[in-house]
């Protein structure tokens, strides 16, 4: 063959990519402190092994001890942008575990590099090791509290009777925010009243035995509702059945007589409720119970609002909120005549 035939023309040069222009990939790592650490999910164990380095910027991270123990080598260090792409050339894999705060600078340098349109970036990828459960954030709530309860000068001297007045502030509050349909009000309200909850237990895991008191804690509140609900509830967790609210609210009262052996209806009615709903609970109390009780053939207005109160009640009106509301309206009213 002519060496001069097309043929035999030699043509461009294939060649392999280069390697070292592949730009690889950094994976974030992303962990809650609300999880046991070393609690992480597969697809971050399979990253933490298949990764050619990987970091950390806090030496502390909670994970790093667990890490290790599993064969991770993990080196502390708190790269630049510019030099963690330059860590993946040529295909390597970096995984940054990242902290509490989730590495801002790291990532807000990334995406300056990549705006940039100079830098062959890496692949990026954003890995959640460790997932909250519901209900999660209350741990923060406790620990909070904790740091609250031992460090500020007014938290620290309250007690359960100091606090008192607070716990029915908040109720109030609660209340008036149903009442006025305000949701964000609603989510403010109920936080305030579990802080109510969270600050008492707090309290009194300081109890001392030798002053006749037992300590408890937001554990022992939370377990002992969790125990009373399953028990109260046995066409949930049990074998019985109920198809209406009405069989669901009999088991309830049954269940609790057997509970409190209480020898009259009128037990565990606070007296120190507002009147109206202290009456409409009486009255309630009654009905339910098939009971035939005249009202006091008392005149006055006492007696007048104790018979309103009882004749809401057997209507299905809660005389409290019927007040409230024409009080509302009531209040309207002065402004406009104000106006």
């Amino acid at each position: 063959m002519n060496a001069n035939s097309p043929e035999a023309t030699p043509g461009p040069e294939r060649t392999a990519p280069d390697a070292a222009a592949a730009p690889g990939r950094i994976v974030l790592l992303t962990t809650s402190h609300r999880v046991a650490p070393g609690l992480l999910s597969w697809p971050a164990w399979q990253a933490l092994r298949a990764a050619d380095r990987v970091l950390c910027a806090d030496g502390a991270h909670p994970q790093l001890p667990y890490l290790r123990e599993a064969g991770i080598t993990v080196a502390e260090a708190s790269p630049s942008a510019q030099e963690l792409v330059d860590a993946c050339a040529g295909g390597h894999t970096v995984v940054v575990v990242a902290t509490g705060e989730g590495e801002p600078v790291l990532t807000d340098g990334l995406a300056r590099l990549a705006g940039s349109g100079r830098v062959a970036m890496p692949e990026l990828e954003l890995l959640p090791a460790s997932y909250d459960l519901p209900g999660a954030r209350l741990l923060d709530l406790v620990q909070v509290m904790d740091r609250i309860r031992a460090e500020c000068p007014w938290s620290s001297r309250q007690t359960h009777e100091g606090l008192a007045k607070y716990g029915i502030e908040e109720a109030y509050e609660l209340v008036e925010a149903i009442e006025e349909g305000d949701r964000d009000e609603l989510r403010e309200e109920l936080g305030d009243v579990l802080l109510q909850v969270v600050f008492h237990a707090r309290i009194a895991e300081e109890a001392r035995p030798e002053d006749g008191e037992t300590p408890f804690s937001i554990d022992d509140v939370a377990g002992g509702i969790v125990a009373k609900l399953i028990h109260r509830h046995p066409h949930v967790f049990g074998d019985a059945t109920a198809t209406t609210p009405e069989e669901v609210k009999e088991h309830w009262l049954r269940t609790k007589a057997v509970e409190k052996q209480r020898t009259s209806i009128t037990e565990g009615i606070p007296l120190g409720q507002p009147g109206l709903a202290l009456a409409a609970k009486l009255a309630s109390r009654v009905r339910t119970a098939s009971l035939d009780v005249p009202l006091p053939p008392v005149e006055g207005i006492g007696y007048d609002l104790l018979a309103l109160a009882v004749r809401a009640e057997s209507e299905g009106v809660d005389p409290e909120a019927a007040l409230r509301a024409a009080a509302r309206a009531y209040r309207d009213a002065i402004r406009d005549a104000e106006g």
